[in-house]
């Protein structure tokens, strides 16, 4: 994706509704019909851990927002990315099990299909430890999904990159071992490996081995879903309000991105984990075997899991986005405190982190890091704030000068400042403009970039500003702070 897509209009729901809470509304049930309601997120589902059990499983707002259909605590989501840790458990079963080996040539347990070897694997390997820490050098970031009524990629097409899949083949283009270089890529050759290993489904596998042992009766790896299921799903938006046509995507790629779940199941995800370090239970994997697994390898990440903090504050956890959802989880090592959770839209703004905020202030979370605004710097350039603040304005009502942007950006401008375009609607709602600030301004290859925060009347949101070394507007985006 280049840069001008990149930074394209990122902005939040239109339309949206919450179900009554008000009769049972405490401190968290408060900040998430809040952030709800000024991010317009259609549904919500929350699990709270503390001492090592659920104390709090709800849902809020809406499964489908026309349908009216509440979300509760057994509607299942995608979970996106945090499939990885579940995923990258199962793999360390076989590790346990002596059928895998962290730091082997994976190709040596790869039957159906072997990643291609070239220059910068002749001295280091792609390893499982690699794979599972993005640390193999690996090609493609993350993947968009299928849509439910088009054609869907098998696996085998997905790692050589053959229609109908939609990324690029998984090949090694860095040297493994030398770099952090985020790749989902690196998971879907461990889930070809897991089957190569075990002979079994991979849903089939994760179910046996992992979910079912962990109590995660409701969740599965299934890609697609089963239609006897489906009821029980949310409804996935997309950023700006549209629903996702066939309410959801087919993700072949499992490890990365294909879990089905609830925010419940999840925290019995994480409750498990945290008694296997306790030294209470060991339903999946030996604590020596999970302490590998938290130990981080480069760029606070370890094998499948996001590390932070030391000592008593080390928490573990993920975040994850597929096409109309998003999720999170973050859990304690040590005092069995944690949250999960889970949003049927693609929500780009600090909502997620603000609910997280009142977890830990309502359960006395230590060493939680708050949300803090970033600190506005001195704007050596008014004339630069001004003009941006003349498009901004203008933009409100689908003005904007052509000649001024790259081409491509151009075009996206004029979509997305349509009369029914999500920039230009979502510019109403905010209001006007009530201040400008300069968070941080960089130059590189003659192109000078700038992060502003506006605050409106409704709302405050981070705007990216860039021209390029001729000196069009190459970059233009909002975000909800």
């Amino acid at each position: 994706m280049r840069s001008y897509r990149r930074f394209a209009f990122l902005l939040t729901f239109t339309a949206s509704a919450l179900c009554p809470a008000a009769l049972w509304a405490d401190p968290i049930d408060d900040i998430v019909i809040e952030q709800m309601t000024k991010r317009k997120i259609p549904g919500l589902s929350l699990a709270v851990i503390e001492k090592g059990e659920i104390v709090k499983a709800r849902g809020y707002g809406f499964i489908d927002v026309a349908a009216q259909t509440p979300v509760s605590a057994q509607t299942l989501f995608q979970a996106g990315s945090v499939s990885k840790p579940v995923a990258a458990v199962g793999a360390l079963t076989l590790v346990a099990d002596g059928k895998l080996k962290l730091d082997d040539n994976i190709n040596a347990v790869l039957k159906s299909w072997k990643l291609p070897d070239n220059d910068f694997t002749r001295e280091q390997k792609a390893t499982l430890r690699r794979l599972l820490s993005h640390t193999a050098g690996v090609t493609v970031h993350g993947f968009p999904g299928y849509a439910v009524a088009g054609p869907v990629a098998t696996l085998r097409q997905v790692l050589d990159g053959e229609s109908p899949a939609n990324t690029k083949p998984l090949r090694v283009d860095l040297a493994p071992g030398t770099a952090f270089r985020y790749s989902g890529g690196g998971y879907t050759i461990v889930q070809q490996a897991m089957i190569d290993v075990t002979g079994a489904t991979f849903p089939d596998y994760l179910r046996d081995r992992v979910l079912k042992p962990l109590g995660m009766d409701a969740s599965t790896f299934e890609q697609p879903l089963p239609a006897e299921r489906q009821s029980e799903t949310a409804r996935g938006y997309r950023a700006g309000g549209a629903p996702v046509p066939g309410r959801w995507h087919v993700y072949p790629e499992m490890a990365a991105a294909g879990l089905w779940t609830t925010a419940s199941d999840l925290a019995r995800f994480a409750i498990g984990l945290q008694r296997t370090l306790a030294g209470t239970s060991q339903p999946v994997l030996p604590a020596t075997l999970l302490r590998e697994a938290f130990t981080v390898q480069k760029d606070n990440y370890a094998l499948g899991f996001a590390m932070s903090g030391e000592g008593p504050t080390r928490r573990f956890g993920h975040n994850g986005r597929d096409e109309g959802f998003d999720a999170m989880l973050t859990a304690y090592c040590e005092s069995g405190q944690g949250v999960v959770l889970m949003i049927n839209t693609n929500d780009n703004s600090s909502a997620l982190r603000k609910i997280v905020d009142a977890v830990a202030d309502t359960y006395h979370w230590a060493g939680h890091a708050r949300f803090t605004p970033v600190p506005a710097i001195a704007d050596l350039e008014p004339e630069v704030t001004a003009e941006l603040r003349r498009i901004v304005e203008k933009s409100r009502d689908g003005t904007f000068d052509r000649t001024l942007y790259v081409a491509p950006l151009a075009e996206l401008m004029a979509v997305q400042l349509a009369p029914d375009g999500v920039a230009r609607v979502a510019l109403k709602a905010y209001g006007a403009i009530k201040s400008v600030e300069l968070l941080n301004r960089r130059v590189a290859n003659g192109a000078t970039q700038y992060r502003y925060r506006f605050s409106f009347e409704n709302d405050t949101v981070l705007v990216v500003y860039g021209r390029n070394a001729e000196g069009k507007i190459a970059m233009l985006g909002l975000q909800p702070e």
